[in-house]
């Protein structure tokens, strides 16, 4: 096992900046999954980390050692491709064991490591074939094998399971979080697959734009996100978002119920937004709700349905309702119902509020339902 750090690491290409000032520390044996939209600098960062990519300044040490200028052979470290990347003229025996050959190893010596390997990831049966006559998640098996038999100190999964269908996906999970079980490897994950990040990590890494934004347990990231991307970024369907016009006279933010905050965008008058997951919203009849709007769509998983409800701001907000919504008729007024609990308020930079529930102060009696900033 190793632990990772890495220390004001940066990336540019000319003068685009791919990387910008990350710092972060990696445990010895901790599963960690960097997530971020398209373009945000992950699978780079993956491949610095090792030695595939330099870096352009900063440190990467591994197990305290500092080995930004180490090249790749010699940092203790198997890298498992998108592509699987296999040999296609040779055997899947031959491929989970050609990086043992290039080593001089013994033959017999291969031939136990392998077969160890072969029987752990259940692909002893394959040992014959050929690349062509394996399915996806065969392949995949033997890509990781081919990892696997290096015995690294790290491994590095650059999205390995996107190529794969949804139940395929699903196997490999299980398969991967087992392997992490069993061998209790670092490991570091790069995916845009929620569900792999959320089931697979321990902790996640959320990056925009080459920096990092936030780093928790699922947990964490889903119910405390540090600022509105990742509130945005983390669950699915994503949260639910609107804007929060400020009150001119009183300097405190119409919501539909309310709240007390510390809300710093107050002193410059700037709006905030608040933020409610689907699955915290319910269906009522349109004057019963804390907001209404239009059914506009709903479709139906079998065992949960999306209920798309567009506001008189026209913007669309999706509500999760496991079995049958109340109604399913278009273009029919509904109400939205939500707890105060539930609710996620962002300032003006986007950076969430911490908040409660308004009790009887003079405040909030003088301006009923309002978001009020506590001075």
């Amino acid at each position: 096992m190793a632990s990772i750090a890495l220390s004001s690491v940066t990336k540019a290409y000319g003068t685009h900046k791919v990387i910008r000032g990350v710092d972060l520390d990696i445990a010895d044996g901790e599963f960690v999954v960097f997530v971020g939209p398209s373009g945000c600098g992950k699978s780079t960062l993956l491949r610095i980390v090792a030695g595939l990519v330099p870096a352009s300044g900063g440190q990467v040490l591994i197990d305290g050692e500092d080995v930004t200028d180490v090249p790749a052979s010699k940092r203790g470290v198997a890298f498992v491709f998108q592509s699987y990347a296999l040999y296609p003229h040779m055997s899947v025996e031959r491929n989970i064991g050609f990086a043992l050959e290039t080593l001089r190893i013994g033959k017999d010596a291969i031939r136990s490591k392998v077969d160890t390997v072969a029987r752990m990831l259940k692909v002893d049966h394959l040992l014959a074939r050929r690349p062509r006559e394996l399915s996806g998640g065969q392949r995949q098996r033997v890509a990781i094998g081919r990892a696997l038999v290096r015995e690294p100190e790290i491994f590095l999964f650059d999205e390995p399971l996107s190529n794969l269908d949804s139940d395929l996906r699903m196997e490999m999970r299980i398969e991967i979080a087992r392997l992490h079980e069993t061998l209790k490897t670092t490991m570091v994950y790069v995916t845009h697959d929620q569900a792999e990040a959320m089931t697979l990590a321990d902790r996640i890494v959320v990056l925009n734009q080459g920096s990092i934004e936030q780093v928790g347990t699922p947990l964490e990231l889903y119910q405390a996100p540090a600022n509105r991307f990742v509130a945005g970024f983390i669950g699915s369907p994503r949260m639910n978002f609107g804007t929060v016009p400020m009150g001119a006279e009183t300097g405190a933010f119409v919501l539909p119920a309310g709240l007390v905050a510390d809300a710093p965008s107050s002193r410059d008058r700037q709006p905030v937004s608040i933020g409610v997951r689907p699955e915290a919203l319910s269906i009522v009849a349109a004057d019963a709700g804390r907001m209404s709007g239009i059914l506009e769509r709903v479709e139906d998983l079998g065992h949960e349905h999306f209920a798309y409800i567009r506001l008189s701001d026209e913007s669309i907000w999706v509500v999760r309702v496991a079995g049958r919504p109340p109604t399913e008729r278009r273009n029919q007024p509904v109400g939205l119902s939500f707890a105060d609990a539930d609710i996620f308020v962002f300032d003006a930079e986007g950076k969430r509020m911490e908040h409660r529930a308004a009790g009887p102060t003079p405040a909030t009696d003088a301006d009923e339902g309002r978001l009020v900033h506590e001075r």
